[in-house]
């Protein structure tokens, strides 16, 4: 069996896990939603408030591969940690029927910490490069929120074109994201190069232009929290 094929049963036997438990409450999925919000939100206006931007993706990758630099974010990375970490084990009491390995449970507290830094780094960098490519458009500053929620879709599928129907940024989705990393380990270094090169090949000024003819919801509101719960 393959490395990928391990990976994917793992995936499935996660899920099968979470089934089994009878759902995560909600108050701690709104919780680590919440705190993901407000982690991403800190880690995009720091590379805002600076004026070293990525230019390219050949940057964007050497940025990558050094020291994630996120000490300052140190604190609500680790609210994150806190809150994903109890979901993580969750799911691994309802596996113990399963092929789920247990060693990945007694570090999940840590593989959820490195999933979360690592991630955190990745989204800062590849939105160094979503504003170097909005502020030469435009000639303007690059609202946060459009960087953000850029970012955030070409993160979580680098395929897929960023629509700009609304301004919701899909928090939901990247917790749910972090939380199966943090279960099973997965590197994401190749899925941010992807991430690297979509950015790279947008049309910055369109996506701008399209942003400010948005209807835009007050920022508590627009970060794309569903009901979905958050679970691998």
């Amino acid at each position: 069996m393959t490395v990928k094929e391990r990976l994917s049963g793992y995936a499935t036997a996660a899920a099968s896990a979470r089934r089994s438990t009878g759902g995560l409450s909600l108050t701690s999925a709104s919780a680590l939603v919440d705190a993901v919000g407000r982690l991403v939100d800190a880690a995009v206006a720091r590379v805002l408030l600076s004026d070293n931007r990525v230019t390219s993706v050949d940057e964007g990758r050497l940025r990558l591969t050094r020291q994630s630099g996120t000490e300052d974010l140190a604190d609500k990375v680790q609210r994150v940690v806190v809150l994903a970490t109890p979901i993580v084990r969750t799911v691994a009491r309802g596996a113990k029927f399963t092929r789920l390995p247990w060693v990945m449970i007694a570090s999940s507290s840590v593989t959820v910490g490195i999933a979360v830094r690592t991630g955190i780094h990745e989204i800062q960098v590849l939105s160094s490069l979503v504003a170097y490519r909005i502020e030469r458009a435009t000639g303007a500053p690059a609202d946060p929120r459009l960087v953000e929620k850029i970012a955030v879709d070409l993160y979580l599928n680098p395929k897929r074109k960023p629509e700009l129907r609304d301004d919701r940024i899909r928090l939901v989705r990247l917790a749910r994201k972090w939380v199966l990393l943090g279960a099973l380990g997965r590197s994401t270094s190749k899925r941010a190069g992807k991430a690297l090169e979509a950015a790279d090949k947008l049309d910055a000024g369109e996506l701008a232009t399209r942003w400010n003819a948005l209807p835009h919801s007050p920022k508590d509101r627009g970060r794309g929290r569903g009901s979905d719960p958050v679970r691998p």
